[in-house]
């Protein structure tokens, strides 16, 4: 268990699922360097939106974002969102992730990350039948009124029941070792 779970289980006895992601990820040090800063989550945790803030420590020698501030801020949110709304016999990685540029960023930018109910249902199937599975999220950064979208980043994320996962890896190591 990291750092950062055991804090999130300690803090979820005294303040809200919902608030203890949004401050938990707006202190920590890990979140904090992309610049990025998280300011609305749903009760449900199924919506949450970021703000990405041009400032001195994200701008780059042509004056707008730097393209690793877009992703950093970006980047963490699909996985650990995920994990918050699956319960714990599920394992859930970051398997891959491609970011397209379409217009440099001078002003403010927003992300909204969503998942549905009817997702998650169909996620709990798929593994249920096939023991693992992944799945394809896609985030836009765009200005506050979502008209201009400035990148796009699409997170490929594996799901796996977590019993089949240990005993995956765990035949992985044995056959490894002979």
């Amino acid at each position: 268990m990291s750092i950062y779970q055991k804090m999130a289980a300690l803090g979820a006895k005294f303040i809200s699922k919902p608030k203890l992601f949004k401050y938990g990820f707006n202190l920590s040090p890990m979140y904090k360097r992309s610049t990025g800063k998280i300011i609305d989550v749903s009760e449900d945790l199924l919506a949450v939106r970021i703000k990405l803030p041009i400032s001195y420590k994200n701008r780059n020698y042509v004056n707008s974002i730097f393209g690793g501030s877009m992703f950093s801020a970006v980047d963490p949110i699909p996985m650990i969102q995920l994990i918050n709304l699956l319960d714990d016999n599920y394992i859930v990685w970051d398997k891959s992730a491609e970011i397209l540029f379409k217009r440099p960023a001078k002003e403010d930018l927003y992300a909204d990350f969503y998942y549905t109910q009817e997702e998650l249902n169909s996620i709990k199937q798929k593994v249920a039948l096939n023991n693992e599975m992944e799945i394809t999220k896609t985030t836009s950064l765009t200005n506050k009124d979502r008209s201009i979208v400035y990148c796009e980043v699409k997170k490929t994320i594996y799901i796996a029941d977590k019993e089949y996962f240990k005993n995956k890896r765990k035949r992985k190591n044995e056959s490894n070792s002979m």
